[in-house]
């Protein structure tokens, strides 16, 4: 096994949160070197074909592919291939590279989800098994590295509390924020207003989409053109604000961040005295051995809690792979009969969203659920999906199935709810005894399911979607996805859960192992709770804050 030199940090997969987290590293003067699986994709590599990126989920190709989670709905039942899986993909700037790119903040109240509702609600306001904890530090604490990924990476939107100033032109529900978007918002269409006018007519509180892609060139990156071809495919304008355009190249340039494409992380092997030594990997089949005074994981839920039940790290108090959960993601279409509304123009993250039915923005007593969702109504109906997609009153295929599209494709609105997911005590990851993938390592196995709480939520929040498109004109509202868990997801979260608690968590606050005191973990694996919304920005806001730990911590953390 060859074996490289001594690094002072050693990344597992180089995404959109290690691609932070380099940044703080490298100009402390620590030397780094990353693993990632996949390679360095650009836009010049990317045609905007739908079968290509959206079905056979061509950047997922290097490894995702390969080694798709198994599922099954509890311990009893034998796990087998999910019925859905989100796409993602390998590759420097991670699945972000192929995002829709809403980029929401958590509301304060996500910070302390299980004792606010407790708070007001009452001891029976959480079904019994429900593992949802607190986070260990709140919104304020995270809120200045919100505002440092919002201002590296370009985010367009509009505030709606701006230091405690209420803007109802924002989203009135946000935790206070210490300035302004970098960006304006990605421009307005005529379905967004449209929709944004109904949602006031109800008494909501409508706020453009805030977005992870440059509604104007910034920081010497152009802007938007609205291609329609955003998610599950490169930006071919490179607009979207990813860690492989800026923070990555900046480390780069230090001298101090070495890049190793290809190369599938395998163990992490430690010494006699507990502590992380380095990581084993595959480049070109061959085995090699990089050495590390830390090690920091960062290869997504998934892989985070594969990679360190296959080390045998971390489990001290059997906590690897527990607090398992995804977001109920639910797509909707509406028909808006006459009315052009082109929405195969523009990305998902263009889009009007309201924040009334998120959190606890509403009150849940009676209810059956806690928690929401935010609801988006959003461009990019790409032609495809949209086809496939038809309502139940329409034939799937036949002279009448085209004669409704010929009439009716431009006319069809389309929306998106995250719903939020609690956590239990048996929904778990762990190595699937059986299946293994081509390098015959065992591939995860989810296990995941609907309980009354998520039922509950799912009815409730999906007539309040019906209201809103009724409202905006819609004769007609379907779902194109069913009420079933979406246990392979791109919104994935726990298994290595931070906390105080060494028996309840994995990762300390700073996301550093309890059990190995320079092992690291990146990503929303680490988070207590979900919230109804898009991970990646909290999950880039807490790899800054931890990255800015680990070099003011750097002589205890890396020097044993």
């Amino acid at each position: 096994m060859t074996r490289s030199r001594l690094a002072d940090v050693v990344v597992v997969g180089l995404g959109a949160t290690a691609g932070v987290a380099v940044g703080p590293l490298t100009q402390a003067g620590l030397e780094v070197v990353a693993l990632e699986a996949g390679d360095w994709h650009a836009r010049t590599d990317f045609v905007l074909d739908e079968i290509e990126n959206d079905v056979r989920n061509g950047l997922g190709a290097a490894k995702v592919n390969h080694e798709i989670p198994t599922w099954r709905r509890d311990s009893l039942e034998a796990a087998a291939q999910p019925w859905f899986r989100a796409l993602m993909s390998n590759g420097v700037g991670g699945s972000a590279q192929h995002s829709p790119a809403q980029y929401f903040r958590l509301l304060p109240w996500h910070f302390r989800e299980r004792s606010a509702s407790l708070e007001r609600y009452g001891p029976s306001a959480l079904p019994e098994g429900s593992t949802v904890a607190d986070w260990p530090y709140g919104y304020d604490e995270l809120e200045p590295y919100y505002d440092r990924v919002e201002w590296l990476l370009g985010v367009s939107g509009k505030a709606g509390n701006l230091g405690g100033r209420i803007d109802a032109a924002g989203n009135v529900f946000e935790g206070p924020r210490s300035r302004e978007y970098p960006l304006p918002p990605l421009r307005r269409t005529g379905f967004t207003e449209l929709t944004a006018a109904a949602a006031r007519e109800l008494g909501w509180h409508p706020f453009p989409t805030a977005a992870g892609i440059r509604s104007q060139p910034y920081a010497g990156l152009p802007g938007c053109t609205y291609c329609g071809f955003c998610a599950f495919g490169m930006c071919v304008a490179d607009a979207r604000g990813v860690t492989s355009l800026g923070p990555i190249p900046a480390a780069i340039e230090t001298g101090r961040l070495r890049l190793v494409t290809s190369a599938r992380a395998t163990r992490i092997e430690t010494g006699t005295d507990g502590r992380a030594t380095g990581v084993r990997y595959l480049e070109g089949g061959e085995a090699r051995f990089q050495p590390a005074r830390a090690v920091i994981v960062a290869g997504y839920t998934y892989e985070n809690v594969r990679l360190l039940l296959l080390s045998g790290l971390g489990n001290g108090g059997g906590q690897v792979g527990r607090h398992f959960t995804t977001h109920n993601i639910v797509f909707a279409s509406a028909l808006f009969p006459g009315r052009r509304l082109n929405a195969m123009s523009g990305g998902a993250a263009q889009g009007t969203s309201v924040d009334d039915w998120e959190g606890d923005n509403f009150d849940h007593a009676g209810l059956g659920f806690v928690g929401g969702s935010v609801m988006q109504m959003c461009m990019e109906q790409k032609p495809i999906a949209l086809a496939r997609g038809t309502p139940p009153s329409v034939p799937r295929w036949g002279a009448a199935w085209k004669a409704w599209l010929h009439e009716h494709a431009g006319s069809v609105g389309y929306a998106i709810l995250q719903i939020e997911q609690l956590t239990y005590e048996d929904f778990v990851l762990d190595l699937d005894p059986v299946v293994q993938d081509r390098e015959g390592i065992p591939v995860i196995r989810t296990t995941l399911d609907f309980r009354e709480n998520e039922r509950n939520a799912f009815t409730f929040l999906t007539d309040r979607l019906r209201e809103w498109f009724r409202a905006a004109g819609a004769t007609e509202t379907w779902f194109t996805t069913p009420l079933m868990p979406l246990a392979v997801s791109s919104h994935a979260y726990g298994g290595t859960r931070m906390g105080e608690d060494p028996t309840r968590s994995v990762v300390d606050p700073y996301g550093i192992c309890h059990d190995v005191p320079n092992l690291i973990v990146l990503g929303a694996s680490t988070f207590p709770s979900s919230g109804g919304r898009n991970p990646t920005l909290t999950a880039q806001a807490v790899a800054w804050r931890t990255a800015d730990h680990v070099v003011e911590r750097w002589e205890r953390i890396g020097g044993g």
